[in-house]
């Protein structure tokens, strides 16, 4: 019972979470069926019990979050369904209905008791994704890009991203090292998550490290091992197609056994069911190349003889032709030499005269044009304060002139100025 005190009702902390435990427990008395994404699944296996966090979100962000309780024997239950059903076991990362009590506990709070999930809802909602983001990528006319980028003949550099772990990437690696053709590709690995939510952001990642430097590659290889299709749930997000379906350079995917394709997959520019067909594609490229080249060598090896031996006759047949034929040339250059002597001795004569009348003139317009010349004649040169005198306008009463002749100088001094018109 609560206490009073100075006229104030006060309730203990668990009085107050028991009225809530008993409110709580009287309003919702039935299972209901929920849609939340399992965030994290929480398992333990020492007690076999799982503790979800559950959320909704709303444009990528977090809007509603709550715990919740899966007991072991309701555990295995679902599990064994999911695995049946989905080919997969209960992961964290999928949208889920589920079927659930909603109770609280004064010392634990607020949590919803999980006793059924629907794995075909799961599948639903899944196909839902693959549908949203294949439209998505239709409708920004880029569904088709990387599938319609030029592929190299002979694809020598590989950038795979998988995980270093992954058996299919060792399959794939024992196919591409071991062919008996002795064909030799170069192979980068960028480690990256493959399943689950993080699986996105990681392989993004990787796909934007390799565009930094993508003219090093040839090619770009994602590469996973088998899964169902909750395990493949990832390979249908928008944003991971969108960036495999822009990227600048083919991009190989051998993800899984799955019957349906992921969006992933079919933007891609090649998809294998696994990754030792994607390795055998790789060795068929090479095949394609090879074999002809080694026909054609054999073509040529079998017609280099025969071109041989006629280019042989015809060379000395052309030698002969030579030796008279640049003979008569000699002979007719050294009479064609002898005209042009002739013809450049006359025609340096005549310039050099022409020359020699022009310098000649030159050389008197030169004397014409000479200062102590004109002087002579009786004109002068007058100048005031260092400056040549043009008219009266630069001096005044009192200036000291300075006037040469063509054999002296006169300095005077200004007395009186007279302009023309006054």
């Amino acid at each position: 019972m609560p206490e009073v005190v100075e006229n104030r009702t006060i309730f203990s902390l668990l009085e107050v979470t028991r009225s809530i435990q008993k409110t709580i427990a009287e309003r919702y008395k039935s299972l209901y069926w929920i849609k939340a994404e399992m965030n994290k699944l929480n398992h333990y296996s020492h007690s076999g019990h799982c503790y979800p966090e559950l959320v909704e979100k709303t444009e990528g962000k977090i809007v509603a979050e709550i715990r919740s309780i899966l007991w072991k024997a309701d555990y295995q239950r679902i599990n064994t369904q999911f695995l049946k059903i989905a080919q997969e076991p209960l992961r964290e990362g999928i949208t889920m209905l589920f079927q659930a009590s909603i109770s609280y506990d004064p010392m634990y709070g607020l949590s919803l008791r999980i006793v059924d999930i629907d794995p075909t809802f799961t599948l639903g909602e899944l196909e839902k994704e693959r549908i949203n983001s294949i439209n998505k990528l239709k409708e920004e006319g880029i569904f088709d890009s990387n599938r319609n980028l030029p592929f190299p003949t002979l694809p020598k550099r590989l950038a795979i991203i998988s995980v270093e772990t992954s058996k299919g990437l060792s399959d794939f690696y024992k196919i591409i090292n071991q062919n008996p053709w002795g064909y030799k590709i170069e192979q980068t690995l960028y480690p990256a998550l493959l399943q689950g939510d993080k699986s996105v952001p990681s392989i993004i990642k990787q796909l934007s490290v390799i565009a930094e430097h993508y003219d090093a590659y040839d090619a770009v290889a994602i590469i996973r091992g088998g899964g169902g299709e909750v395990g493949l749930s990832s390979y249908n997000n928008y944003l991971l197609a969108k960036a495999i379906a822009i990227f600048p350079l083919p991009v190989l995917t051998g993800i899984g056994h799955s019957t349906n394709l992921t969006v992933s997959e079919m933007v891609a520019y090649k998809n294998a069911i696994t990754p030792s067909e994607l390795a055998d594609f790789l060795i068929q490229k090479f095949h394609n190349f090879a074999i002809p080249l080694d026909q054609l060598t054999t073509r040529i090896l079998q017609n280099t003889t025969t071109i041989f031996k006629g280019e042989n006759e015809k060379l000395k047949s052309l030698a002969s032709d030579i030796k008279w034929s640049s003979q008569r040339s000699i002979q007719q250059s050294k009479v064609d030499l002898n005209s042009f002597e002739k013809d450049l001795k006359i025609n340096i004569a005549y310039i050099f005269r022409q020359k020699f009348t022009t310098l000649d003139h030159l050389e008197k317009m030169i004397q014409l044009a000479d200062p102590v010349r004109l002087l002579k004649k009786g004109y002068s040169i007058t100048q005031v304060n260092g400056e040549l005198l043009v008219s009266v306008d630069q001096i005044k009463d009192n200036d000291i002139l300075t006037t040469q002749v063509w054999d002296g100088e006169i300095i005077s001094v200004t007395q009186k100025i007279n302009k023309n018109g006054k």
